[in-house]
C-alpha cells in the first residue's frame, strides 16, 4: 500500500508547482484532457483532477504556449514561491547545464 505522504492529487500538484493559478483551472485542464502521465513507460492522458501522482511520473503539458515535460521530484506540502515551485519538478525540455569539468 501506498503511504499517503507518497501521493498527491494532480489538480493539487499542478497549482502546488504552479502550472495553474487556481486548483479550479488545474482541475479544468485535466478535465479536458490537456495533461498526459507516463508511469512504467505507458503514456496515458488524464482526466481525473483527483488521480494520485508520485515522485518519478512524468507529465506532459502546455505552459502558455510552449508544450512541456517535466518530471516529478517532490509532491510539496503548500503553494509557496515561484523557488520552492520550481523545486517540484525538472524540465525534461530543457538540456542539464554543462559540468565545470568538460
Amino acid at each position: 500500500m501506498t503511504d499517503s505522504a507518497d501521493v498527491c492529487r494532480l489538480d493539487v500538484w499542478l497549482w502546488r508547482a504552479r502550472f495553474a493559478p487556481t486548483r479550479s483551472e488545474a482541475a479544468a485542464r485535466v478535465e479536458a484532457g490537456r495533461i498526459r502521465l507516463t508511469r512504467a513507460g505507458i503514456q496515458t492522458r488524464m482526466s481525473k483532477p483527483g488521480f494520485r501522482v508520485r515522485t518519478g511520473d512524468v507529465l506532459m503539458l502546455m505552459r502558455g504556449p510552449e508544450l512541456v515535460e517535466v518530471r516529478i521530484l517532490a509532491l510539496g506540502k503548500r503553494r509557496g514561491p515561484p523557488a520552492e515551485a520550481a523545486a517540484l519538478y525538472e524540465d525534461l525540455n530543457r538540456p542539464p547545464l554543462a559540468s565545470p569539468d568538460g
